[in-house]
C-alpha cells in the first residue's frame, strides 16, 4: 500500500477508500462503542517525544473509521454518531506542525463528524481510543507549539468577523492557491459527490431538492472548485455563491428564479482615481439582468448600484478593484542638433589694356577729352596701331571677402593689373533642448516651447482686394521644440512609449526672394525601455560637400599654377541630430491610502 499507511491500530481494524463513491463514501466503519448521542467538544494538535498526535475530545457513544487520501496526502477520520460541538468550530491557523500543513473538520452529515488532516509527506500513523478521547499518532522530526480549537475559538470570538469574500481575497494576495484533489466515483449519485466536495472543502455547499444524477468521473491532482465546476457542468447544474459563504447548487433557471424573488439593496461606492463616467458601461455587463443598474453621478465622482442583496457587495467590491490609483511617469527627452558649415574661396582677375585700348570693366579709366571716368559699359578700341586688352574672371566676385589684394605692372606700353580675393568662413550652431513632461498611465502629454510665426499667403487669382488688388490670407506656423508622448507602464515596470520629438526654426531667405524657410527635425516612433533607463530613439547625419571653380580656360586647369587663373569655392556642411529619451516611474501606484 503507497502513501499513508497504518502501523498500530489496537482495538480498531483498517479499513481503505477503494474507488468508486465520493471521498471517503464506502469505507467500512469499525465499531469502538455502541453508536449513541455524541459529539466532538474539541480537537488539538500538540508534540510528544518525537511525534505528533491530534487528540479528539469526544462525548458519548460513537463509532471511528479512517481511511487515508493521496495527492495531496491526507488521513481522513470520520467520527460516526457524533455532533460537532459549538465550541469546537474554530478554523485551523495554517501554521507546518510536525508535518500538519492543514487541520480541517465539519459536520459532514447530520450523525458524521470529519476531520481531514493534510500532511506534508507519506507517514506511518495510529489511531488509539483512550476514554473521552481518540488520538492520531505519527513521527515527527522536531518540536512545535500545540495548537487547540478550544484556545483557537476564544481567539476568534475576540476578533472581528471576516467575510468569506475577504477571506479568499487575502488568501489569493498571500499567494496560497485552493487545495487539489484527486478522486474517482463510479455511478455515484450527485447528491454524495456534492457532499464530498463539501467535507474537502470545508466549504458549507446546499443542493437544491429536486437536483438528480449520477456521476462517473476521474479527477487527478485539480483544484476543488474547477473540478467542482466541471462536475456540476456535466450535470447541467451551476453553483452561486451566496452571502456568509454559502454555496448552492441548482439548476440555472431555477438559481435565476430564486434571484428574482430576492430584495433588491442599493450602495453607493465612491471612485478615487478613475471617471465615474467611464466605469459605468463596465459595471453595468456584471449586473444582474433585468433587476440591476448602475448610475454615475458626476457631482460626487461616485456609482450608485442597485442589485440584489448576495451580489450588490460583490459588485462594489468589482468596482473598487477598477478604481486604482494610476502610475504617474516623467519623461525628459534630449534633442542634440550641431550644424556645422566650412566655406574657402580664392579667386583672381586680371585687366590687361593700354592708353588706347582698354576693357574698362575693371580698371576704370579717365576719358582725356573732359577728365571724366568712361561708363563701365564703354569699352576703347584702338583702331589705327597694333594693341592688345584682355580682363579675365571679369564678372567672378566673392561676396564678403576676407582679403582683398591689387597689384599693378606696366609691361612695355601695356598696364597690367591683377585682383585677389580669398574668404575662409566655418559657421557651428550646437542646438540642445531637453522638454521635461509629466503625465499618467496611458494618458497623452504634449509640450511645446517656441513661437508662432505669421506667414502671408497670396492669392494671385482673386483680385478682390482694393483696386483689384490680389488677397492676401496671414496664417501662424508654429515653431520650437516639441514633445508629445502617451506612456504604458508594464506588468514587469517597463515603459512602453508612442512618442513625438520634433525641433523647428525659421529661417528668412534673402530679400531678392519671398517668404521663409522652415527648418524641421522630427521623429516618430514606438519603444519599450527599462525605468531610468535611456534610449536613443533616432540619430542622424547628414554631410554635404560642394566644390565649384571657374576661370581661364587651359590655364585655370594647369596643375600647381591653376589657381591663379580661377575662382574656386569649396562648401562642406555637416548636421548631426540626435533624440534621446528617459522616461522614469514617479508614482507606481501601488501605495494605498
Amino acid at each position: 500500500m503507497t502513501g499513508l499507511y497504518r502501523k498500530i491500530l489496537p482495538s480498531l481494524f483498517p479499513s481503505l477508500l477503494l474507488g468508486a463513491a465520493a471521498i471517503g463514501l464506502g469505507a467500512t466503519p469499525v465499531r469502538a462503542e455502541g453508536p449513541g448521542n455524541g459529539e466532538v467538544t474539541a480537537v488539538s494538535l500538540a508534540p510528544s517525544a518525537g511525534k505528533a498526535e491530534v487528540v479528539i475530545a469526544v462525548r458519548g457513544a460513537v463509532d471511528v473509521r479512517d481511511f487515508v487520501l493521496a495527492s495531496p496526502d491526507r488521513l481522513v477520520l470520520d467520527v460516526v454518531g457524533a455532533k460537532l460541538s459549538d465550541a469546537a468550530p474554530a478554523v485551523y491557523d495554517g501554521v507546518k506542525r510536525g508535518g500538519v500543513l492543514n487541520l480541517r473538520y465539519s459536520q459532514f452529515r447530520p450523525d458524521v463528524v470529519r476531520i481531514v488532516i493534510d500532511l506534508d509527506s507519506a507517514k506511518a500513523y495510529e489511531v488509539v481510543r483512550q476514554g473521552a478521547s481518540i488520538k492520531i499518532t505519527f513521527g515527527a522530526d522536531q518540536g512545535f507549539q500545540a495548537w487547540s480549537s478550544v484556545e483557537a475559538h476564544a481567539e476568534l470570538a475576540a476578533t472581528p468577523v471576516v467575510s468569506p469574500s475577504l477571506a479568499r481575497a487575502r488568501a489569493v494576495s498571500a499567494g496560497r492557491e485552493e487545495p487539489r484533489i484527486t478522486v474517482t466515483w463510479d455511478r455515484a449519485t450527485i447528491a454524495d459527490v456534492v457532499a464530498g466536495f463539501a467535507a474537502f472543502s470545508g466549504r458549507t455547499i446546499i443542493i437544491g431538492k429536486d437536483v438528480k444524477g449520477e456521476v462517473t468521473a476521474e479527477v487527478k491532482n485539480q483544484p476543488w472548485p474547477t473540478a467542482f465546476q466541471a462536475i456540476l457542468a456535466s450535470q447541467g447544474l451551476s453553483a452561486q455563491e451566496m452571502s456568509g459563504g454559502i454555496i448552492r447548487v441548482d439548476a440555472p433557471g431555477v438559481l435565476s428564479a430564486l434571484d428574482s424573488l430576492e430584495p433588491l439593496e442599493t450602495s453607493i461606492v465612491r471612485i478615487n482615481y478613475a471617471h465615474a463616467v467611464s466605469l459605468e458601461k463596465t459595471v453595468e455587463s456584471i449586473l444582474t439582468k433585468g433587476r440591476g443598474r448602475v448610475v454615475a453621478d458626476t457631482g460626487s465622482n461616485s456609482l450608485i448600484i442597485t442589485d440584489t442583496r448576495t451580489r450588490v457587495a460583490n459588485v462594489a467590491d468589482f468596482v473598487r478593484g477598477l478604481d486604482i490609483r494610476t502610475p504617474q511617469l516623467s519623461i525628459q527627452a534630449k534633442i542634440i542638433f550641431v550644424d556645422r558649415t566650412d566655406i574657402e574661396q580664392l579667386g583672381i582677375k586680371y585687366d590687361l589694356g593700354d592708353r588706347n585700348q582698354f576693357f574698362n570693366k575693371l580698371v576704370q579709366r579717365r576719358n582725356p577729352a573732359d577728365g571724366n571716368p568712361f561708363d563701365r559699359n564703354v569699352n576703347v578700341v584702338n583702331l589705327g596701331g597694333n594693341s592688345v586688352a584682355a580682363v579675365g574672371n571679369a564678372d567672378a566676385s566673392i561676396t564678403g571677402s576676407a582679403l582683398d589684394l591689387i597689384y599693378s605692372t606696366s609691361i612695355g606700353g601695356f598696364s597690367l593689373t591683377t585682383f585677389l580675393s580669398a574668404l575662409e568662413t566655418s559657421q557651428l550652431a550646437d542646438i540642445q533642448a531637453e522638454p521635461v513632461i509629466s503625465t499618467l498611465d496611458n494618458r497623452q502629454a504634449d509640450i511645446l516651447v517656441g513661437q508662432e510665426t505669421p506667414v502671408r499667403v497670396i492669392d494671385a487669382s482673386s483680385g478682390t482686394g482694393a483696386g483689384g488688388a490680389a488677397r492676401a490670407n496671414v496664417t501662424f506656423k508654429e515653431t520650437g521644440i516639441r514633445l508629445t508622448v502617451t506612456p504604458h507602464v508594464t506588468n514587469n515596470r517597463q515603459i512602453l512609449m508612442k512618442l513625438h520629438t520634433e525641433r523647428s526654426a525659421i529661417q528668412i531667405l534673402a530679400e531678392t526672394d519671398l517668404g521663409y524657410v522652415f527648418a524641421k527635425q522630427k521623429a516618430d516612433n514606438q519603444l519599450l525601455v527599462n525605468d531610468g533607463e535611456t534610449a536613443v530613439i533616432g540619430g542622424l547625419t547628414v554631410t554635404e560637400v560642394n566644390k565649384t571653380r571657374s576661370g581661364i580656360p587651359l590655364l585655370s586647369g594647369l596643375p600647381i599654377v591653376g589657381k591663379l587663373f580661377s575662382f574656386s569655392k569649396e562648401e562642406e556642411s555637416r548636421r548631426d541630430l540626435i533624440i534621446l529619451v528617459t522616461p522614469r516611474i514617479t508614482d507606481d501606484g501601488m501605495s494605498t491610502e
